[in-house]
């Protein structure tokens, strides 16, 4: 680090510090390195909260007040049809309450060099895709007289995958317990069923085998390169990030999933923080409206506080909250003040809520000490 730098080093975070040597100009003289560095402290002490400040309050209005503004609709991705996203406010309301079940799953799949570059780039994103027999089956006929079915399948789409018949019969033959299977020498599989009930058995497989899985990444129905600056990315609809991240292509440092719940799952709570501040921003981004980043900050570190993720819902923040009166003033008050009351639970009234319903001063403000002193006694009126 520059010498010039090193005064700044506690009073300006380590990571400012590091954006800052990195984007100081050229053959930059040591006084303009200290001007440059003073204008930045400045910045940074001017963006701090101040002491007492209702950070909480500020986040609320910043978050709802644009949050009436926003559309109720979906994302469609060109050339992909069944690509529907949900954006706006339905895709807001979900993140913040914490959802397990989402109503579109995505990932953002970056790939190693030189796969990055485009190279195998469709046979790649094929080869995600989570595919059954159906899609590779070119015609099915069935033979009444020796209850027997014929399935031929679609040659250059097995190659475009690296299948071939052999495999697909092995896959088939596990799935399929009491018929005679065999893969004939032209690539095409019979399958042949016995006993009184051979040809209904044979009518029902007809359809059961066309949902069997052949290949690909179970949960991913959909995918799209797109090419972003001058690498693609594969976009899926569908996520599953323990099998993607199998994958030696993958670049597991920059692949996501926007399920939150299968990322603190999978990554941890500090990797679910991080995306809940990215689908937030990712939303408000597509909307056009500009909230500054320190409430999504608080918003995602009041979720996660606790170890685990939990919703800005009754179920979720509200039922961790320690006062019996705030958490009745958000939803079915009768039930907690009951439940409350047949263990003794006691309020402290710490809190704002709590003290707003009964009329007392508000214990407002973000580090605000509290001071204590000793009172001083005249010792003349004694």
């Amino acid at each position: 680090m520059k010498r010039e730098l090193l005064e700044f080093k506690d009073k300006l975070p380590l990571k400012i510090l590091e954006e800052l040597e990195q984007g100081l100009p050229d053959k930059a003289s040591p006084a303009r390195i200290k001007k440059i560095a003073d204008r930045v402290y400045e910045e940074y002490r001017s963006s701090l909260a101040e002491p007492g400040e209702c950070v909480g309050l500020v986040t609320a209005e910043s978050i709802g007040e644009p949050g009436t503004q926003m559309t109720l609709n979906t994302f469609h991705f060109a050339g992909v049809s069944e690509m529907n996203v949900t954006t706006g406010l339905p895709r807001l309301i979900e993140i913040l309450d914490a959802r397990k079940t989402i109503s579109t799953e995505m990932m953002e799949i970056f790939l190693n060099k030189p796969y990055s570059r485009g190279k195998e780039i469709k046979n790649i994103a094929e080869g995600l895709k989570e595919t059954t027999l159906k899609e590779y089956i070119k015609s099915i006929s069935i033979n009444v007289a020796e209850t027997r079915m014929r399935i031929e399948l679609k040659d250059q789409k097995l190659k475009d995958v690296n299948l071939n018949p052999a495999k697909v019969g092995r896959i088939l033959h596990k799935s399929l317990k009491g018929f005679d299977f065999k893969v004939e020498k032209d690539g095409a599989m019979r399958i042949k069923a016995s006993g009184d009930d051979a040809l209904n058995m044979i009518y029902r497989v007809k359809e059961k085998i066309k949902d069997i899985y052949i290949h690909g990444v179970k949960g991913i129905t959909q995918v799209l390169p797109v090419k972003r600056g001058e690498e693609y990315v594969i976009v899926t609809a569908g996520t599953n990030l323990k099998e993607v991240y199998k994958l030696p292509f993958v670049d597991i440092t920059r692949t996501t999933s926007n399920n939150i719940t299968e990322v603190e799952k999978f990554l941890g709570i500090e990797a679910a923080r991080k995306a809940i501040v990215k689908e937030i921003l990712k939303v408000l981004k597509d909307q056009g409206i500009s909230i500054d980043h320190r409430h999504i900050l608080l918003v995602s570190d009041a979720m996660t506080m606790s170890g685990k993720v939990l919703g800005v819902s009754r179920y979720g923040i509200v039922k961790e909250k320690p006062s019996v009166l705030a958490r009745a003033s958000f939803e079915t008050p009768i039930r907690h003040i009951i439940n409350a009351s047949m263990v003794g639970e006691k309020d402290e009234l710490n809190s704002v809520i709590e003290n707003v319903m009964i009329n007392q001063p508000v214990p407002i403000g973000t580090g605000l000490p509290g001071l204590i002193t000793k009172k001083r006694v005249d010792e003349k009126k004694k």
